[in-house]
């Protein structure tokens, strides 16, 4: 307690209210639903390394079977399910392809060097969206002097590009392409679910191209804990030792699972009041002295830059003295990601507090 408090506490008069959190750092920072709870305390379990966990097996197989593959693998985070799948479909010393701001380049702590022995060929793309004509001059083969491709990597949304996607003919193209040559495509799909209710098009439909699919249970659905990765069931049963040697062998882990088959079965029917909020956010920012790219807000992640080279660190510490949490992309860049826990009036109150700050 503070001094000030105390003397208010000692003569009886009202503390003051502390500051409402409105916090848009990430989509992950959700707290579990009542029903979520539930389900988690009522869990039928079993240890998962025997694959004996009955709720870690219906929600693998759900996530299977609404992606349209064989088998699903239940995995702690979407990086260890980058990982795994980037295992999974290369060799120690070949290339992996993907965009310059992708989430493996940038926030997986060089994990496909350290683990599978490959190093990334990254291409800046325009908002972040990758194409076909991009990559397919960086293909190497077989080569004395250089590592060959081994495998292409595209993530949709694009996490640091402001939450884009990736139109489905330009993953058919990719898709095309990358068969005639022989090459696997991953598709780290945290957030494949905004991508699907913003192009109005279904996962099994958006992801039928890819060899193997990550996806995030953890993001904009809502559960507390954990990822998918899909794929064939020989990809799996490989996936599984992979998984164990990145430490995720997970025991009586049901009690998450349940709160996985709830966040997959109703979180995507919500994730447009989600968008409707970040396009609110974005046009209430719009207002302020910064660029924002009002065209590529279509799912829940906001960036805006400052201008004249502004401290991104500084307008955050002084967004969170006024009660709203958000994150720096870079120096002068900051994200906001609305998600299941933010509100309309939420949006718009850290709107008008990031205008007001910028606008003193």
């Amino acid at each position: 307690m503070s001094s000030e408090t105390a003397i208010l506490a000692e003569h009886g008069a009202a503390t003051p209210a502390p500051v409402a959190t409105i916090d848009l750092r990430s989509d992950t920072v959700t707290k579990p639903t009542p029903a979520m709870r539930t389900a988690m305390a009522a869990a039928e379990v079993g240890d998962d390394v025997y694959g004996e966990d009955p709720t870690i097996n219906r929600l693998e197989a759900r996530a299977a079977e609404i992606f349209g593959r064989e088998a699903g693998l239940f995995v702690p985070s979407g990086t260890m399910g980058n990982q795994t799948a980037i295992r999974l479909n290369t060799q120690h010393g070949q290339e992996i392809i993907c965009e310059a701001r992708s989430h493996i380049v940038e926030w997986e702590i060089a994990m496909a060097s350290a683990f599978s022995g490959c190093q990334l060929r990254t291409i800046a793309a325009e908002r972040g969206i990758l194409t076909w004509r991009e990559i397919e001059p960086h293909i190497t083969g077989k080569h004395y002097h250089r590592a060959p491709t081994g495998l292409i990597a595209l993530e949709n949304t694009h996490n640091m590009a402001g939450g884009t996607v990736t139109p489905l003919p330009v993953m058919q193209e990719i898709w095309a392409g990358a068969k005639e040559r022989g090459l696997p495509v991953h598709l780290d799909g945290a957030r494949i679910f905004n991508t699907s209710v913003a192009l109005g098009i279904g996962v099994r439909e958006l992801t039928r191209g890819f060899s193997t699919v990550m996806f995030c249970l953890s993001k904009g659905l809502g559960a507390p804990v954990g990822s998918m990765l899909v794929g064939t069931y020989e990809q799996m049963d490989r996936a599984r030792l992979i998984r164990k040697a990145l430490g995720g062998g997970m025991r009586q882990a049901g009690i998450l699972a349940a709160a996985g088959l709830i966040a997959l079965e109703e979180g995507p029917k919500r994730l447009h009041e989600d968008h409707a909020n970040a396009r609110l956010l974005a046009e209430g920012l719009a207002g302020a002295p910064v660029d924002i790219d009002l065209d590529s807000v279509r799912t829940n992640i906001v960036i805006l830059t400052l201008r004249k080279q502004g401290d991104a660190e500084a307008f955050v510490a002084r967004l969170k003295q006024r009660g709203v949490l958000a994150g720096t992309v870079g120096r002068h860049s900051v994200r906001f990601v609305t998600h299941r826990d933010v509100d309309p009036a939420a949006c718009e109150e850290a709107a008008r507090v990031a205008v007001e700050i910028l606008t003193r």
